[in-house]
């Protein structure tokens, strides 16, 4: 599911065609039509579809059309990278503990309704803090709050600017959701409250 650019829609994508995950990608879910995404999906043949809750009369018919969409193509695991909206509640118990954000900074720092993209590197400068980083967590029913899977720092120079951060935590989650997906697809994940464990390795 994506709203943006989708630079890390498209990576999830080569990867798992380059067989380093164990995963298909059966749908593309993006929250705008003008997302360059969609062209992305379309170049891509991944299969997509726009659901704006401004075009649905009532939330409950939003909310079952993305549980069918995402039923009818048997999906297992839904992956957000960059969708900017918040996912109704139905569809996050529908995918407990089976749903994966990625966030621009450490949570539970600089997280939250409003803080993406950019805001987020701006916010990290202008507070001082000397790391940051991205992290892959669970979603649940709150902006940025759910169980933390994966984190990656990298230390904030003195001389950065929010560009040049951001940068550099780009370059880093890409590789990061790629190994979120991965405990996913190996089922090396478990979970007990806020509390994420990762399994070992089976052997073969």
């Amino acid at each position: 599911m994506a709203s943006g650019n989708g630079t890390l829609f498209e990576t999830l994508v080569t990867r798992c065609r380059a067989g380093e995950l164990d995963a298909e990608p059966v749908l593309l879910i993006s929250s705008s039509p003008e997302a360059p995404v969609l062209q992305r999906a379309r170049r891509l043949d991944v299969p997509s579809v726009v659901l704006e809750r401004k075009t649905f009369a009532a939330g409950e018919e939003f909310t079952k059309t993305m549980l069918n969409c995402l039923r009818e193509r048997n999906a297992d695991l839904v992956c957000l990278a960059g969708y900017l909206k918040l996912i109704p509640s139905a569809v996050v118990q529908a995918f407990q503990h089976r749903m994966l954000n990625i966030h621009p900074a450490l949570l539970p720092a600089f997280g939250g309704k409003g803080m993406y993209g950019m805001r987020v590197h701006e916010a990290v400068i202008e507070y001082g803090v000397r790391i940051s980083g991205a992290t892959v967590h669970l979603v649940d029913d709150e902006y940025d709050h759910g169980p933390v899977i994966l984190q990656r720092a990298v230390f904030v120079r003195q001389d950065d600017t929010p560009d040049s951060l951001s940068q550099r935590v780009h370059e880093i989650e890409h590789d990061l959701y790629v190994d979120a997906v991965r405990l996913f697809a190996d089922d090396r994940v478990a979970v007990q409250g806020r509390r994420v464990t990762i399994l070992p390795k089976r052997s073969t």
